[in-house]
Formats: C-alpha cells, structure tokens, sequence
C-alpha cells in the first residue's frame, strides 16, 4: 500500500473531520470526483486519500461500536484510510497493531493537529508536540507496530503559538521514525481556524525533511490554490479540509489541474441539488433512520448552497428537515439552471474563528520534556476527545 498512496503525485487528501467525514460524505465526495474524471476520459486510477473521521486509540481497542463504526468502510474504496488520535505510546501502538493485524485499514494518520480547548488544556492535540519525547514515543510506536504493513502518516500543525513552534522538530521526529509522510497545516493552535495558513512554513519543512514527503494543508479553496500550494511550498501533496465542504467535486477539479487538464467550472444548480439528496439518501442509509441522516444533513445545507439563490425561507426550512420527502420539497423550490458565480462559490466556508489563548496545563511550557506528573494530565486529553 506504501507504493498505492504515493503512486498517483501529486497526492490529494481530504482531511478527516469530526461529523463530516463519515462513509456517506465520502462516498458523495469519490462519485463526484469520478464523474468529473469520465468526463476528461481520465481512466488511470484515483489515489486521492479520503480519511475517516478522527478515532481515538483507547475508545478503539476497548471495540466501543460507535468508534468500529468510524472505521468502518465502504467495499469500494480503494484505500481504507483511518485517523487515529492518543497520547500514550502504548495505547496507540497496541491501536495500530489492532488496525494492521485485522485488516481494518490500509493506511494510518495520526492527529496531532487538534486545536480543541478541552483537548489542548490536557496536553493533546497541536499541545503535545511542545513535549518532544513524548511526540516521539508515540510515533515510533505506531512506526513499529505497523510492522511495515501499513503506511503511517503524521499530520499536525505549525506549533502551540508564534512564540512556541514544534513544526520543524516534530517534522524531523516522525521524518526519522519513518512515516510516510508529514501533513503541515500552515497554521498555530492559537490561530485555530482563523487568519492566513502560513505556505512559508510548509516550503521551510519541504526543505527540512528531504527523505520524507510533505503534504500543505490551509486554505486550499479551489483547484488554482492547490496547485499554487505546490509550486510555492514544493509539497508533494496536498490536505483538503473546510474547501470541500459542499463542494465534493473539488477532489476531481484538482486532479484534473494536476493532470494538466482544463478545470472544469463549477457545476450548475441542478447538480448541486442532486448532490444535496445524493448526500441525505446515503446519510438515512448509513444510519439505517431517516430523522437521524436528515438531521445530520442541516449542517451541509449551508456549505452546499452557498452562491445559490434559495430564498430565507427555503434556507432556513431547510436547516430544519427532517424526512426526506420534506427534503425533496424544499428543493423543488430552487431554480435548477442556476449559473454560479465562480468566485463566490470558492470563497473560504466553514470556521472562521480568531486568534485566542491556547488553554494548556499550568507549566506546560516550562519544558520540552514531559514530566511524571504531565503523563498523568495528558492521558486525561484523550478521554475527552467525544465521538470516539
């Protein structure tokens, strides 16, 4: 599988999101890419990465059916991509054999990226890189126990804040454990979703770790800043995350500016809203209950429609269905021969939220190396990492 992942360069992988990157989404989002694929006549194969949603190690090996269900995949996809999140090496070791020795998935990332306050005042997420021994232990034991099987891949961001970097050791850590890879976001935990990813600080660990390739994550909105990610930074891929939120064709549209295609525009309307029932029909099927894949769907509604004109009505009954006839009737009241304004409908969507404090253990940042103490904060982080 190592050969799989890194076959088709430029890589292109859609960043695993809480709620989001379920097995429906992504399977909306490998049909959507596909239909734009046949329509170039592209027939070699897509190794675009579609991780799932972020799992945690301890709830996986205690075999919590809501967490079984994260990594639960659909027969089609060609890489059976998993994400998981821990702060003790054992526990994620013991993760990762249990993934490799049952065949459970064909690749694995590690998140160490997460900017979440309830997470980071514990010492996890984009925290525990600040403690270097510890960010080693970990991805070490997940090398190891992969036992060369699977591929592990690293994923994290520029460090805690401007005043506390961790990119270029931690770039340098997981680069001599052996992953396949590290995926920089281009931004500080104190950043979150807000402000400018910094590309500068991809292209510095592109040049850092030259044995080992990095993936660019931030604001990548459109097929024009992907492939602008890569001739600035020098990545050899790149991490989609809030710029494909409804919009599961951006996966085809930057395939096809990697293959040097014309890019296809943004598609009308029509298409638009027969992705949105495509996305609620799996979504009811996936949960095998109509009211919970219709309530799950309110969330898209937004992201989908956005530069499409709908009305404050339909949007704001649309943000409330809760069956799929009420679905199909809403829709009907939108004109389907719409032609987005292109612009628009790349515009950045999703969380926009400003610079804060980063919420840390008190002397966190005292030293690089974890204490006896610290050890015990930081296991709590993991516990309160919720949907597995």
């Amino acid at each position: 599988m190592y050969a799989d992942l890194l076959a088709t360069d430029p890589v292109i992988e859609l960043a695993p999101m809480a709620g989001v990157t379920n097995r429906a989404f992504r399977r909306v989002c490998r049909e959507a890419s596909t239909d734009i694929r046949n329509s170039l006549g592209q027939t070699d194969q897509d190794n675009t990465v579609y991780v799932a949603e972020m799992t945690t190690s301890q709830a996986l090996l205690l075999r919590h059916p809501e967490t079984l269900d994260l990594v639960t995949f659909d027969g089609d996809e060609k890489v059976r991509s998993a994400q998981l999140y821990g702060v003790d090496p054992d526990v994620v070791g013991a993760a990762v054999r249990m993934l490799v020795d049952e065949d459970m998935a064909d690749h694995i990332d590690l998140n160490f990226g997460c900017p979440v306050p309830k997470v980071t005042r514990k010492g996890g997420g984009s925290a525990l890189p600040w403690k270097r021994d510890l960010f080693a232990s970990i991805v070490n034991s997940a090398v190891s126990n992969a036992q060369g099987k699977v591929p592990v891949t690293v994923k994290m961001r520029i460090g805690i804040d401007q005043d506390h970097i961790t990119y270029l050791d931690a770039g340098r850590i997981a680069s001599q454990a052996g992953v396949t890879w590290v995926a920089l976001h281009g931004r500080t935990a104190a950043q979150y979703y807000g402000g400018k990813a910094d590309w500068n600080a991809i292209a510095r660990l592109v040049e850092h770790i030259p044995d080992t390739p990095v993936l660019g994550n931030g604001d990548i909105w459109c097929a024009q800043d992907a492939q602008r990610m890569l001739d600035q930074t020098g990545a050899r891929g790149v991490v989609i995350g809030r710029g494909c939120l409804g919009r599961p064709w951006l996966f085809g549209q930057i395939r096809a500016s990697f293959a040097g295609e014309v890019v296809p525009a943004e598609p009308n309307s029509g298409v638009i809203l027969d992705l949105m029932r495509r996305h609620a029909q799996l979504l009811v099927e996936m949960h095998g209950d109509e009211f919970r894949g219709c309530q799950e769907m309110r969330k898209h509604m937004a992201w989908y429609l956005k530069g499409v004109i709908a009305g404050s009505e339909t949007r704001g009954a649309l943000s409330l269905i809760s069956s799929l006839a009420q679905l199909e009737f809403l829709l009907a009241n939108i004109d389907p021969d719409q032609i987005l304004d292109e612009e628009l409908a790349k515009s950045p969507r999703g969380r926009t939220t400003p610079d804060r404090k980063v919420n840390l253990p008190d002397g966190w940042l005292n030293s690089q190396f974890i204490s006896s103490t610290e050890k015990e904060t930081v296991r709590e982080a993991e516990l309160l990492v919720s949907g597995g």
